[in-house]
């Protein structure tokens, strides 16, 4: 038996799993998760705690060797990758994932790493493919005291990230208090926006209160672009935007939606963004929902995707930035492509050896399994391109909704997906299911857009009636 497969047998013990469950708990002496506590102990970033706190570290610290061992790190790199609040943060919810769900595969992490919440839909700009249909502000959206009562909930279940979104997030005036109130508690904070309005100083107060990572929307060179986004002059802006936000020192992703209307730009954009010192480009799947409805022959086709998922695979190795997707299918490319990249949609990991082994525990689709969206108005979805309500932080327990609701469920066992759960890539891709939702009304169907489905592209025709009536298979 390898030490994987040994760490899997003690993790999945009913007695540990117990042991672990009833270190989930959030401690009221320390303020905080005792799991982060125990974390914190048993890596030397403290030395005081409770006494309840001190026990579960010996635990922890024991499980944390056999990880450790496991997947060939030492005590020391746990130490190191771990110093800043929010990996810890990260580490304590994958414990929590084991002992909630066990080591599967897919991994499911005992809460999200990343909330992506679109705190408004005011929006200066008019994109074609927008998922939230961005342009006023809803008259029921969240207030600043809401706002912050649920950053102190995210807290306490666990979350990693926070990514504020919209609409456009920089209009909304408390921004910044709620930004600042998220990074105190050791959450790591990611802005989505267009770009258009982060000037110098701008850029500046987003570092100055707690951002740390930015993520600006270019869908291509400055025509293509000006023509997705709605509104002249919107391309200088937003170019303007990411040089502000280099310089002021901010983790800085370049995301570019890829249609029939912008294929041709990729290497273009890519080029331009090795150009201005970015960190990463990302490749976001066209998903059909919001606006994006509209424009529904906008979707490349089967073969396009898989051509450029293999480019930016293979440009990952020559680009002195990182190339990611969205796209699950990624992963299944890398491993076909015998590389030694693991890509995710948060990052790209350099497996070596070990490719397929990591790929099945972290790739595939993350809705309602690594992160959840919630809207303006509090109502919560798998992610932010898939509009089925499964709750809304103004009523539900969100520790209660993330251990047990049906639909997450659902997305979490890739056994149940229609066509894509007899692929061999399942839990290594799994398609996304947002376009299995859109495009047909059903989660578990399979994505289109991958060459192994090529006769559900052939089919999506059939389907169109799904986009006039909207009404869905399946639901919360």
């Amino acid at each position: 038996m390898d030490k994987l497969s040994l760490f899997t047998h003690f993790t999945n013990n009913i007695v540990t799993r117990k042991t672990l469950q009833g270190l989930t708990a959030y401690c009221s002496t320390c303020k905080k998760s005792r799991l982060e506590v125990a974390l914190e102990l048993a890596l030397g970033y403290r030395s005081d705690a409770c006494w309840k706190c001190r026990a579960a570290a010996k635990f922890v610290g024991a499980v944390l060797d056999r990880g450790a061992e496991a997947f060939n790190v030492t005590m020391d790199e746990l130490r190191e990758k771990f110093k800043d609040a929010y990996w810890r943060k990260g580490l304590a919810s994958v414990i929590k994932g084991i002992a909630h769900f066990g080591v599967r595969k897919p991994f499911v992490p005992g809460a999200p790493f990343q909330v992506v919440w679109d705190v408004t839909y005011a929006c200066n700009l008019r994109c074609k493919h927008c998922y939230a249909t961005a342009g006023k502000a809803l008259h029921d959206e969240l207030t600043t005291d809401e706002a912050l009562d649920l950053i102190n909930r995210l807290d306490r279940l666990g979350v990693t990230i926070i990514a504020f979104s919209g609409g456009e997030p920089l209009v909304r005036k408390d921004i910044f208090e709620l930004t600042s109130y998220a990074a105190e508690k050791g959450i790591y904070v990611a802005v989505a926006t267009n770009g258009t309005l982060i000037t110098e100083e701008k850029a500046k107060e987003m570092k100055e209160n707690g951002v740390g990572y930015v993520q600006i929307s270019l869908d291509g060179v400055k025509e293509t672009h000006e023509a997705f986004r709605g509104i002249k002059g919107c391309f200088d802006r937003t170019v303007e935007g990411i040089k502000n936000a280099v310089k002021a020192g901010l983790f800085v992703n370049v995301s570019m939606t890829v249609t029939k209307f912008n294929y041709e730009d990729v290497p273009a954009v890519v080029e331009l963004c090795e150009k201005l010192g970015v960190n990463w480009f990302m490749h976001y799947n066209f998903i059909p929902t919001g606006r994006g409805r509209e424009i529904v022959e906008s979707d490349i086709a089967p073969e396009q995707r898989e051509e450029l998922l293999k480019w930016l695979y293979k440009k990952n190795y020559s680009s002195n930035i990182s190339l990611l997707s969205t796209a699950p299918q990624f992963a299944r490319v890398a491993l076909q492509c015998q590389g030694e990249i693991v890509p995710t949609h948060f990052y790209n990991v350099n497996a070596g050896e070990r490719l397929r082994e990591l790929a099945e525990f972290i790739g595939g689709c993350g809705a309602g399994r690594f992160y959840f969206a919630i809207k303006a108005n509090g109502d919560i979805q798998p992610c932010v391109f898939f509009p089925l309500k499964v709750g809304n932080v103004r009523e539900d327990d969100l520790e209660e909704l993330w251990l047990h609701n049906h639909v997450f469920e659902d997305l979490r066992d890739k056994d149940l997906l229609e066509g894509c759960g007899s692929c061999s890539y399942r839990y290594v891709c799994g398609g996304c299911r947002a376009r299995a939702y859109n495009y047909f009304g059903d989660y578990l169907k399979p994505d289109p857009g991958c060459v192994n489905n090529r006769k559900w592209w052939e089919r999506v025709k059939e389907y169109e009636l799904y986009y006039i009536s909207g009404k869905s298979k399946r639901c919360c």
